[in-house]
């Protein structure tokens, strides 16, 4: 099996840079770990996500507006392409607030990025009078909120099978259930699997979330990767009650109240708590009085993907030129990035994204 790229990682990650690569005319093989590997693609919060990010880095708030930017047209390409649509709903998020202290303390910190990125950074706070007006059953606890116009949220499972139709309908190979046990680069790159599988191509790129962590030595690189837990909650089908997303809440095409989530560092336990599911019901009853009536369907706890300082890691090898590894905490906010715009930076065109802020020589040691 011969290709442009191999990819290890066929997550949302994997699946957009592919689809990427794919359009411009490159051959691909994702090569994906099995059903029991850590998958933050299946158990993430499906947000479209800018406010808040880049707070000390507004390069990555920059980044996360140009993805956002252009999220509806690669929604609408990869849906009519697939006939599996995202559901993306892109009218703006909300950060709820419970005290006017932290309202006003995050809403400075707003205007000092927008500051920093020009003015580029459209939101609005709400007092809780005019975001009841925009959302009827938000509770009186609930002093206000910062409406930010670029969020929004997708169906995360249909843009994962969007992904994976996509990469196989542009000629892509993507090979499950593999576990990847070496690489070498005597011509090329040769990615070696346990079954005996091997895979050969031009250039690789590692993107295989927490896998990074032990596969990156073998690659040149750092990979300073760990896993948070997050756990959520899934209400029963609903009639519309949410109208705009929120870190605490949002309703899904499907009518289901999505609930969540906890940030907690546990290690590779991607269980449920009593404590951790008991703290989601309360915060948001608090925000939305009219779920205490709701019926709860599921449960469940995934790993994000977190780096040291939070930002995604896009870096060269130097021991081994042409593999890159490619991680990130916000893999649905940044895939039409991924899918659109990473491709001229693995590529060095002219029209390549200025990245190297994201490199990981930032975690060197002196």
């Amino acid at each position: 099996m011969q290709a442009d790229y191999a990819i290890i990682g066929g997550g949302v990650v994997g699946l957009s840079i592919a689809w990427g690569l794919l359009t411009r005319g490159k051959r691909v093989i994702v090569v994906d770990g099995g059903d029991g590997a850590f998958r933050a693609s299946r158990g993430n919060f499906g947000l479209v996500w800018v406010q808040s990010k880049g707070m000390e880095q507004p390069r990555y708030a920059r980044w996360s507006q140009q993805s956002a930017g252009i999220w509806a047209e690669f929604a609408d390409t990869l849906g009519d392409e697939t006939g599996h649509h995202a559901a993306l709903e892109q009218k703006g998020g909300y950060d709820l607030h419970f005290s006017e202290e932290t309202l006003q303390a995050t809403a400075r910190k707003y205007e000092a990025l927008k500051a920093e990125l020009g003015g580029d950074y459209p939101y609005d706070v709400l007092g809780h009078n005019a975001l009841r007006k925009e959302e009827p059953h938000i509770g009186p606890k609930v002093v206000g909120a910062i409406l930010h116009h670029q969020d929004g949220h997708v169906n995360p499972l249909r843009l994962l099978m969007a992904l994976a139709a996509g990469v196989r309908q542009r000629g892509g190979v993507v090979l499950n259930g593999k576990t990847v046990t070496g690489v070498t680069k005597p011509d090329g790159f040769c990615v070696r699997c346990s079954d005996g599988a091997e895979v050969r191509a031009e250039k690789l790129i590692l993107a295989a979330g927490l896998g990074a962590a032990a596969l990156g030595a073998m690659l040149g690189f750092r990979a300073p990767v760990r896993p948070q837990r997050g756990q959520v909650l899934i209400t029963e089908k609903l009639p519309k009650m949410i109208n705009r997303p929120s870190l605490i809440a949002r309703q899904v095409d499907e009518g289901g109240i999505q609930i969540g989530a906890t940030n907690e560092e546990v290690g590779h336990d991607d269980g449920v708590t009593q404590p951790g599911l008991s703290g989601l019901a309360a915060e948001a009853i608090a925000a939305y009085p009219a779920l205490a009536r709701a019926q709860l369907v599921r449960s469940w706890g995934a790993l994000r993907v977190l780096t040291p300082d939070g930002l995604p890691i896009y870096h060269e090898s130097r021991e081994m030129p042409g593999a890159f590894l490619v991680t990130c905490h916000s893999g649905i906010t940044l895939a039409a990035a991924h899918a659109r715009l990473l491709p001229d930076w693995l590529e060095r065109t002219d029209a390549a994204p200025d990245l190297e802020v994201f490199s990981e020589d930032r975690f060197a040691v002196s």
